[in-house]
């Protein structure tokens, strides 16, 4: 029987023999069976001949099924499902915002947008959902925290962050326009927001001095007291 050291050491290497990748084969040529208490006769040659029946670690890998949320360069533009591979979409379309996960959901929602932008703009319908995030945002006031002590300039993807985080409202980028004027310096402004290209709503806007809170260390701690 194996210790625990000896079950440990086999498991790791286990781990790490299918990390490598696993090549199944099997010989070319059967062996006999052999009478009882005999071992099986092995050709010199014959029986050292393989045929490979897979190679796991040269097959090609499996894709990631994503739709885009907004356009991405030479992938493709909001609704499309692209596949790509998973480090392209676990590092950075789905980290950055510029894909979702094709579930069901995903899909009906993206088929239900493209079915409404499909018309012409005076015939498109705003949903339910829509209409209660117009009016919630009418009542709305967006405070976005910029650190002054460096250089800064506000952008729309600090602006969506802000909506998330501070209104708990999703808004992506291209939904969202910022006044013609380079905004620089800390005061009171607008931004307005599109829902599903239809309607639009202006929401004022406030950009103040995010000031993060000083945590003092156990050294700054205890000299502090000792003085």
């Amino acid at each position: 029987m194996l210790g625990c050291g000896g079950v440990l050491r086999a498991l790791r290497s286990v781990n790490l023999t299918q990390t490598r990748g696993t090549v199944v084969v099997e010989r070319w040529w059967q062996v006999s069976l052999a009478a009882e208490g005999k071992k099986p006769y092995l050709h010199p040659r014959r029986h050292r001949i393989y045929r490979l029946l897979e190679d796991t670690k040269h097959r090609p890998k499996e894709k990631m099924e994503l739709i885009l949320t907004q356009t991405v360069e030479r992938l493709g533009v909001r609704g499309d499902t692209v596949f790509v591979k998973k480090a392209r979409g676990r590092n950075k379309l789905l980290p950055q915002g510029l894909a979702v996960y094709a579930s069901p959901e995903n899909k009906k929602l993206f088929e239900e947008e493209k079915q409404l932008y499909s018309g012409k703009l005076e015939e498109r319908i705003q949903t339910r959902t829509g209409e209660l995030t117009l009016k919630y945002l009418q009542n709305c006031h967006l405070e976005v925290g910029i650190s002054s002590t460096e250089p800064w300039e506000l952008t729309k993807e600090i602006v969506c962050r802000h909506f998330l985080k501070n209104l708990g409202v999703f808004v992506p980028p291209h939904a969202l326009t910022l006044p013609d004027e380079r905004i620089i310096q800390l005061g009171e402004y607008w931004c307005e927001v599109t829902v599903n290209g239809i309607d639009s709503v202006k929401i004022p806007m406030s950009v103040v001095t995010s000031a993060k809170p000083q945590i003092k260390t156990l050294k700054q701690m205890v000299t502090a007291t000792q003085t």
